[in-house]
C-alpha cells in the first residue's frame, strides 16, 4: 500500500516543478491552479518526511533526496505512460485487408509495437507490413501498393492521399565525444573532420544536402552512406561528423558513449514525420492508427530523447493537427 499522501497526480506535479523550477509553470503544464500545485507539493514532502525542493530559490531547486527521488519518479511515471500507449485499443475489427508501410526509423521499438496493436484488433483481416527509406514508402503509396504508410514528408501535396502529421524531428548535429567545436567559429571547427552524409537518393539526405545548399554551405564530399548505423558507427570511430535527428541519435543506442549531440551551428531545420492514407478510405482508421502512432512516439521516442538531450525540448515534439506547416529552412 503507498503511504498515505502519495498520488499520482502529486507525482506528475514533482516531475513538472523539477523541469520548471517554477510554480505559475508548472500550473500551466499540469493544467491546475497554482495553489493546487503548492498543495500537492507539501502533500508529497509531508508523506515522505523529506523537503523535494528548495522553496527559498526562485527558480526552485532540487535537493539532494528531490534528485533521488525524480530519478524513480520519472521510472514510476514513464512506465505508466507506457501501459497506457499499448493499452489503447482500435476497433478495425471490419477490416478485411490492410497493408502498412512504415519508415524503417521505427524498426527497433516502434514498429514491433504498432504491428502488435494492429494484429490485437483485426481478428478477420489479412495484414501485411513493410519497413524501408521514406521514399520506397512514399512511392509504394503513389503507386496504390499500400493502405497506409507513416514516413517522412517533402510537404508536398499528393493526390488522392490524406496526409496526418505525426511529429516534427528536428536535425542535429552529432559528433565524435569529445570534440569541442570552437565557439567563435564552429564551422572552421567542422572543416577539420570529414562531413559524413546520408545519400541523397534518401529523403533525409537529400533534405539535409538542400539545406546546406540553400545556406551556402559546403564540405568536403568523401562519405556518402545508405545506412544509418554505418554513419553513427563511424561518427563513434572519430572518422568524421554528420547531420541527422533525434529519432536518429536515438537508434543508435549501442553507440551513446562514445558519440555527442549538439544543436545546429547555422539555421536550424526540420523533418515532419506524418501518416499517409489513401482519400477513399474512412477517416476513422487512419485517425485512430495516427493516434495509436503518437501515443507511442511520445512514450518510446520524444521522452526518452528529451530525457537525454532537453534543449531539443521547443523542438521535438509531437503535431497533434493536420494545419500545421511544413517545417520550411
Amino acid at each position: 500500500m503507498l503511504i498515505r499522501g502519495l498520488s499520482l497526480r502529486g507525482l506528475e506535479v514533482f516531475e513538472a516543478l523539477a523541469a520548471t523550477g517554477s510554480v505559475v509553470e508548472t500550473a500551466l503544464k499540469t493544467g491546475l491552479s497554482q495553489p493546487a500545485v503548492s498543495q500537492q507539493m507539501r502533500n508529497l514532502e509531508a508523506a515522505l518526511g523529506a523537503e523535494l525542493v528548495d522553496h527559498t530559490r526562485r527558480p526552485m531547486r532540487l535537493t539532494a533526496a528531490g534528485r533521488s527521488f525524480l530519478t524513480r519518479t520519472e521510472a514510476i511515471l514513464g512506465q505508466l505512460r507506457l501501459a497506457q500507449s499499448e493499452l489503447t485499443v482500435m476497433d478495425l475489427t471490419h477490416l478485411d485487408t490492410l497493408s502498412v508501410g512504415l519508415i524503417d526509423d521505427f524498426d527497433s521499438d516502434l514498429t514491433p509495437r504498432l504491428a502488435t496493436i494492429l494484429a490485437e484488433s483485426m481478428t478477420q483481416c489479412r495484414f501485411k507490413m513493410i519497413t524501408a527509406p521514406s521514399h520506397e514508402i512514399s512511392q509504394a503509396m503513389r503507386t496504390g501498393d499500400l493502405h497506409v504508410a507513416i514516413a517522412a514528408t517533402t510537404g508536398e501535396s499528393l493526390q488522392n492521399i490524406t496526409e496526418y502529421p505525426l511529429v516534427r524531428d528536428p536535425f542535429i548535429l552529432v559528433t565524435p565525444q569529445g570534440f569541442a567545436l570552437d565557439e567563435a567559429d564552429p564551422l572552421a571547427t567542422l572543416r577539420d573532420m570529414p562531413f559524413l552524409r546520408y545519400v541523397r537518393e534518401q529523403m533525409i539526405g537529400d533534405q539535409i544536402e538542400g539545406h546546406l545548399t540553400a545556406a551556402g554551405l559546403e564540405f568536403e564530399h568523401r562519405f556518402e552512406m545508405g545506412s544509418h548505423l554505418a554513419l553513427m558507427a563511424m561518427v563513434a570511430r572519430r572518422i568524421g561528423w554528420t547531420i541527422t535527428t533525434p529519432l536518429g541519435y536515438m537508434r543508435a543506442t549501442r553507440y551513446h558513449d562514445d558519440i555527442a549531440a549538439h544543436p545546429l551551428p547555422f539555421a536550424p531545420f526540420a523533418r515532419r514525420i506524418s501518416l499517409f492514407a489513401g482519400s477513399d478510405w474512412s477517416d476513422q482508421v487512419p485517425i485512430e492508427i495516427a493516434q495509436t502512432m503518437r501515443r507511442l512516439i511520445l512514450a518510446h521516442m520524444i521522452e526518452p530523447a528529451l530525457s537525454r538531450l532537453p534543449w531539443l525540448s521547443a523542438e521535438l515534439r509531437l503535431i497533434t493537427n493536420d494545419t500545421e506547416p511544413f517545417p520550411k529552412d
